[in-house]
């Protein structure tokens, strides 16, 4: 089974109170509490739209989590 999160989208942008931003796919309906930013977009505009937008103190983590 594929994973809605894999390919190359199309893809939004959610944002939730906290600022925290997360890559969403676009079929997938947005879950409470979160709204939609950007797209439905392919997931290279949503991921440089994540690097110019999210601004927090675990730098670290989203460095680490595209490495993935």
């Amino acid at each position: 089974m594929t994973s809605p999160f894999d390919g190359d989208g199309p893809f939004l942008v959610l944002l939730n109170d906290r600022g925290e931003h997360s890559l969403w796919p676009a079929a997938t309906p947005v879950p409470a509490g979160w709204r939609t930013v950007l797209g439905p977009a392919p997931r290279t505009a949503c991921d440089t739209y994540v690097d110019d937008h999210w601004t927090t103190a675990h730098t670290g983590f989203q460095e680490g989590f595209r490495g993935r």
